[in-house]
């Protein structure tokens, strides 16, 4: 599956931002989908995940993030509000079948300004 990301931007402190990311192939609905970020100077970490009707998170985002899916338009979002600087990030979104994410999109930055 190919993934592209979209709708990062440049977003003042406690504001909001949709991400995007639709991928190719009709097996879209089997797919674990998640969101990664990598700040500046720091590993890539992980953000949140779907699969089926359940969701994960990272501590850093419970409450503000939102993962969703449109399986009939084959996209995965991620829904992001009360925005800090500290989410400043390119975001990346990824697939997979098995243990491993093994099939990533391009990235999206997300600057949040103070």
């Amino acid at each position: 599956v190919q993934l592209q990301a979209s709708g990062g931007g440049l977003v003042q402190a406690g504001g909001s931002l949709r991400l995007s990311c639709t991928a190719s192939g009709r097996t879209f609905n089997t797919y674990r989908m998640g969101w990664f970020r990598q700040a500046p100077g720091k590993e890539r970490e992980f953000v949140a995940a779907i699969s089926g009707l359940t969701s994960y998170y990272a501590d850093s985002v419970k409450g503000r993030f939102t993962i969703s899916r449109d399986n009939a338009k084959n996209t995965v979002y991620l829904q992001m509000n009360n925005l800090k600087p500290e989410d400043t990030a390119i975001y990346y979104c990824a697939a997979k079948l098995g243990r491993e994410y093994d099939n990533w999109g391009q990235g999206t930055q997300v600057t949040v300004s103070s």
